[in-house]
């Protein structure tokens, strides 16, 4: 053994050292070669059998080879025996040593894919983190300069109307008295008090919280993608009305109304019943004129929905599938086909041309209203009872007391909000940043999309879910949500607080199934299992 002043101890521990390393590499990468090595055992044998081979057919030891039969494996440095063949050693030798050193190279070239892998991943999961950062502030700084846009509109409210010349304010709404509101508040509601200028105003609004309705755009929205058709903005409110009086009571169907709906203009009313018909009617100082009846449905209507436009409506039927009627005309004009149970929801989405249905059989469909043709089908798990659409998501309620969402983009669920009984409806905020859902445990729940949370629980002594298809809305400034309940009472909640502010009773003796809030906040309308159909002021 060599001591500690031998010279050869560095060398010898510098080898031992490069030992160990190999060893170590070799144990690292040994299933990157498990391929390998059973081929190469195979190659052995192989040679062996050619080494045995090659013996019988070698000549002498002492004869000589004629250089044109020199073999691949001679060398030029076997000086003067180099024209004898070599020995199958020799080649054994040759041949060791070459693999060895292939061996050698391609384990260097794996141990370098795998570094350059890892490097990699760890760039791109520094990009992402980059990315998400801006994408944060790029939201905050658009937040910010809306805040700054409400501010300024709030402290001239006049400049709403800039361009709008102000009417007479009508006889009966100049005898109204006065309430204990501020002057500053008095003055931001004169504008909308004009009839002839609330639409315009409406529609000016829409400017004023851009910036705020910008971000459902930002989610999701593919950059460098051809920007899709859409619609013109529909109208904003600003400030829903409670409604404290039945204004008008009809009984509009035949049989039980499932499904009403306001238009964008808030001056036309569709209702869906059991009749298999769906009425239009027009909302004139404060009383339903009947409009247009449209015919052809299949089946029991369940929905009904307007496109934002306000020129067509889309209805859900039992007939196992959903029909599209142009205003105007009488006849169904397309039948949207495909689904094998009943169809429970359907509605527009915000890109032109296009729908999305939910049915019982477990799927949800979106369509091209253009083709009349099924785009994409989802599996959806269980039942679905009622679907709503965002700019590029789609959220679905279902009898397995689960809400779904997904990516209109993607192929699979991207979250799971469980809830207490069976989803009987879903209604979307207008910023689509909260949505509200009612079930069959008697309660409304309002989700906060932005952290993907239950931020209220509504209920109220009472109050009781009377159909697994019945409807509950967000007033159309989502301050107030609103749902019929089995006794045929309304009743609304403070969004913001939780408490109920307040319960309308009358003119219903059954089961609510469906409600709706007009676009400006004036209206809301109900309809029941017992055909009739009212409006609240």
């Amino acid at each position: 053994m060599a001591g500690p002043s031998d010279p050869g101890a560095p060398v010898a521990c510098w080898k031992r050292h490069i030992v160990r390393q190999l060893r170590l590499r070799d144990r690292t990468q040994k299933a990157l070669f498990l391929e390998l090595v059973p081929a190469y055992n195979r190659l052995l044998e192989k040679a062996e059998l050619l080494a045995r081979f090659s013996e019988t057919l070698l000549p002498e030891p002492n004869s000589v080879t004629p250089a044109t039969h020199q073999g691949p494996w001679e060398e030029e440095e076997a000086g003067p025996d180099s024209d004898q063949v070599p020995s199958p050693a020799a080649l054994r030798v040759k041949w060791q040593e070459e693999e060895e050193g292939l061996r050698l190279e391609c384990g260097e070239m794996a141990y370098q894919v795998v570094v350059k892998s890892a490097a990699l991943g760890a760039l791109e999961s520094q990009l992402e983190e980059r990315q998400s950062r801006a994408k944060q502030a790029r939201v905050s700084l658009e937040l910010k300069k809306a805040a700054k846009r409400t501010v300024s509109i709030s402290e001239s409210p006049d400049a709403l109307d800039d361009g709008i010349t102000e009417e007479a304010e009508p006889p009966a709404l100049a005898a109204e008295p006065k309430s204990l509101e501020s002057e500053a508040i008095e003055k931001w509601r004169r504008p909308f008090r004009s009839a002839s200028a609330t639409s315009l105003t409406v529609f000016r609004c829409v400017d004023v919280v851009k910036g705020l309705l910008d971000f459902k755009k930002r989610r999701g929205h593919s950059i460098g993608g051809a920007p899709e058709q859409r619609y013109q903005s529909i109208p904003v409110c600003l400030a829903a009305r409670l409604p404290t009086r039945a204004q008008d009571v009809l009984e509009a169907h035949l049989s039980e109304v499932n499904a009403v709906h306001f238009g964008p203009n808030s001056s036309v009313l569709a209702t869906g019943g059991a009749d298999r018909l769906i009425l239009l009617w027009n909302v004139v100082g404060g009383r339903l004129k009947a409009k247009q009846t449209l015919e052809g449905a299949g089946g029991s209507i369940t929905s009904v929905d307007f496109d934002p436009s306000g020129s067509q409506v889309l209805a859900a039927t039992y007939n196992k599938a959903a029909q599209l009627w142009k205003v105007g005309e009488a006849q169904s004009k397309e039948t949207l086909s495909g689904h094998t149970d009943k169809v429970t929801a359907a509605k527009f989405k915000l890109t032109r041309h296009q729908a999305v249905t939910g049915s019982r059989d477990r799927t949800v469909k979106e369509w091209d209203l253009g083709r009349a043709y099924c785009s994409r089908t989802i599996s959806v798990v269980s039942y679905c009872n009622d679907v709503v659409c965002g700019d590029h998501i789609i959220i679905s309620g279902h009898n397995d007391q689960k809400i779904r969402f997904w990516d209109s983009r993607g192929p699979r669920c991207t979250q799971v909000i469980p809830v207490q009984g069976r989803v009987t409806s879903l209604s979307l905020s207008h910023d689509q940043l909260h949505l509200l859902s009612c079930s069959r445990d008697d309660t409304l729940k309002v989700i906060d999309l932005r952290v993907s949370n239950i931020r209220q629980v509504f209920r109220a002594d009472g109050f009781k879910c009377g159909s697994d298809w019945t409807k509950a809305v967000f007033s159309p400034d989502r301050s107030y949500a609103l749902a019929g309940s089995w006794d045929g009472a309304l009743y609304i909640w403070d969004v913001d607080t939780g408490k109920l502010e307040s319960s309308l009773r009358g003119p219903h003796c059954a089961a609510v199934n469906a409600v709706a809030w007009c676009y400006s906040g004036s209206h809301v309308a109900s309809v029941d299992q017992a055909r009739k159909l009212v409006l609240w002021h």
